[in-house]
Formats: C-alpha cells, sequence, structure tokens
C-alpha cells in the first residue's frame, strides 16, 4: 500500500477500504499469521483503521522525539507489522486470561527497544497497562560483577550469559503473572561508573501490569550442543575461543527458568547476521558527527566479535527460529526495513 492511501485512512476519504483488503490478504502466511480471512478482513481493517486514528497523535511525537524522524515515512511499517501485532498481543492476552509475557529477541540494531516502546504505545490506547522490561534491566550489580571479572577475566563486558540477576529476574516475572502490587522494578544506568553501568533507582508499578515486553539480545536462547564449537564459523578460531564459547553455553542453562516464564517469542532476525557490525559502526559514526565520544571501527569490531564469540548466531539463532519456541519470526533487511513474517524458518 502506497503512503498516499496510508494517509487517506487518516482521513475521512473511504477509497482506500478495497485496496486495504486486498493488500491484507495477498501474503496468505502473514494473513493466517494475524488470522485475517476473506470473511473477516473488513471487520480487521476498520478495527486497525480506528486504531491508527487514536494513536496516531501520540506516535507522531514519538517519531518526531526520539526517533527524530518524520511519522509519515514510519506509516507503513506501523500500519503492516506494529498494529496488527499489537492486536495480536492483545488477543494472546486475552486468551491466556491473566498477565502476558512477551518475549522480544534481537540483536543489536534490529530494532527491538523501538518496537517495544511502540508495541507498549499502542496496548496501552487499547487499554492494557504494559511494561516494557530489557534483559539489559536485569544486570548483576556493578560490585558483583567486578567479583564475576575476578573470577573470570573473560567477562570484559556486561552482555554475557552470567552477567545477570536471573532470581530477580524470575521473582520480578512471577510478581507480575501472580497479579502483585506495587511491583519493584529493576533499571539500570548504562552510564554509571565510566561506562560500566550500575543499578539506578527502581521503577514501582502500583497498578496490576496485563502485559510484559521483555526483549534483549539473548532472550529465549536456548543451550546447544557443545560439539557444534568444534567446526564453529569466525570469529571463534581459537582452542581458547571455543573454551569461550563452550562455557557460554553452559551459563544459558542458568536462563531456562526464566525463559519458561515467556508466553510467547517474537525473533527479530537479520537476514545475514553480519547487518549488526555495520549498524554498529553507523551508529556510532552519527554519534561521533553530533560531538559525542564512540568507538573506532576496531574498536566496534573487537566489541562485536566479543558477543559473536560468546552465542554466535549461527550457531543458536538459525535453530531457535526452526524450534516450537519461536512464535514469530520477522525479518530485518540491511536496511533496517522489515522484511518477511513467519512462524519459522520452515514457513517457506
Amino acid at each position: 500500500m502506497s503512503s498516499e492511501w496510508l494517509s487517506k485512512i487518516l482521513t475521512t476519504d473511504t477509497s482506500w477500504q478495497v485496496l486495504a483488503e486486498e493488500a491484507a490478504l495477498v501474503d496468505p502466511l502473514r494473513a493466517k499469521i494475524f488470522n485475517i480471512t476473506s470473511d473477516n478482513v473488513a471487520e480487521v481493517i476498520q478495527r486497525k483503521r480506528d486504531l491508527l486514528k487514536l494513536v496516531f497523535p501520540d506516535f507522531s511525537q514519538f517519531c518526531q522525539t526520539t526517533l527524530k524522524t518524520q511519522p509519515q515515512g514510519m506509516l507503513q511499517i506501523l500500519w503492516d507489522v506494529w498494529l496488527p501485532l499489537a492486536m495480536k498481543i492483545a488477543a494472546q492476552h486475552q486468551q491466556l486470561g491473566k498477565p502476558f509475557i512477551q518475549g522480544i529477541l534481537g540483536a543489536q540494531g534490529t530494532g527491538k527497544t523501538t518496537m517495544s516502546m511502540i508495541l507498549s504505545l499502542i496496548l496501552q490506547h487499547l487499554g492494557y497497562r504494559t511494561l516494557s522490561l530489557s534483559l539489559d534491566d536485569l544486570y548483576k550489580t556493578y560490585s558483583d560483577r567486578l567479583d564475576l571479572m575476578q573470577q573470570d577475566s573473560r567477562l570484559l563486558w556486561r552482555g554475557p550469559p552470567g552477567t545477570h540477576d536471573i532470581h530477580l529476574a524470575t521473582s520480578l516475572l512471577d510478581q507480575i503473572h501472580q497479579g502483585n502490587s506495587p511491583v519493584i522494578v529493576p533499571r539500570f544506568d548504562k552510564s554509571a561508573y565510566g561506562g560500566m553501568g550500575d543499578r539506578t533507582t527502581p521503577e514501582v508499578i502500583m497498578d496490576d501490569i496485563d502485559i510484559v515486553l521483555f526483549e534483549g539480545w539473548f532472550v529465549g536462547v536456548k543451550p546447544i550442543d557443545p560439539i557444534a564449537f568444534l567446526t564453529a564459523p569466525p570469529p571463534i578460531l581459537t582452542n581458547a575461543d571455543r573454551q569461550f564459547a563452550s562455557d557460554m553455553n553452559s551459563q544459558l542453562t542458568n536462563y531456562l527458568p526464566l525463559w519458561e516464564r515467556l508466553d510467547s517469542l517474537i525473533v527479530l532476525y537479520p537476514t545475514d547476521y553480519r547487518y549488526s557490525l555495520a549498524w554498529r559502526k553507523q551508529a556510532e559514526r552519527q554519534m561521533i558527527a553530533t560531538g559525542k565520544s564512540g568507538m573506532s571501527d576496531a574498536e566496534i569490531e573487537k566489541f562485536v566479535n566479543y558477543f559473536w564469540c560468546s552465542l554466535h548466531p549461527e550457531l543458536f539463532i538459525n535453530p531457535l527460529i526452526q524450534s516450537s519456541a519461536v512464535d514469530l519470526v520477522i525479518e530485518i533487511d540491511a536496511d533496517h526495513s522489515f522484511g518477511k513474517i513467519r512462524k519459522t524458518i520452515s514457513n517457506y
């Protein structure tokens, strides 16, 4: 659907209706995922249109203040992905009949945080109390991570498996599932201690929470057979690299109780995992251009390779998206645009 047609949805013009209905049914797989049929397509499109008109003022402000872009340029993705996805999550919550925990897995640059924020905005307009939670909020304290580094000097940066407080995370999600209130939500300040980061003032939520959007770079990732590390792809090259990857794999076992609390898992999947490196370099250059400090290309490569050594996407993400643990896979292309949406990689 063209931006011109989309713009008409925000007016009283109804010439877009038939075109919108036809577009919604063009991709049978996407239509099935979002529960759109020839019988209900008119009703679904009308609901989407009503919701679009409701959220657009806040969405417009979010685009301009947070994303630093014009909302018209984001209208296509709002209509095609974010609105139907929010409606799907709302329906899953209603069917479950209790707080719904939606996991969102995505590598750096895939837009998981942005998507979480926009879904939260839409769900709030639908009347649901929504909590955005990041895996980053669940890091161990600065002091505890210093102790970790003394025990294992390979833990140079926060982020790999083992650097999070899993007990805190499971306790939080259990309180939400049980409908307890108030709920104390941990928050993390990445700028503390010269960028090492530490816990900051937690957020106290007095009302019951309907939906949690829980995002992170390895949310839902499970351990694999260690034999895979014998023929691992670069940058896992040396025996030390393979040992590090194997040890991080073992750490993932401790996260399984946390993943069991997810009611659904969405994966934002770059069609080439190496896009993350290019995206990070682009982001750092943009930051430097504004006068802020940033990493050099060599430093970025060292940083990204470190995380690829810990949990390599080819080894951990590819098997995951072929499993029943994932409910939805959204492909991300090199230009950050959304590609195919499918249940698993075996859908096509």
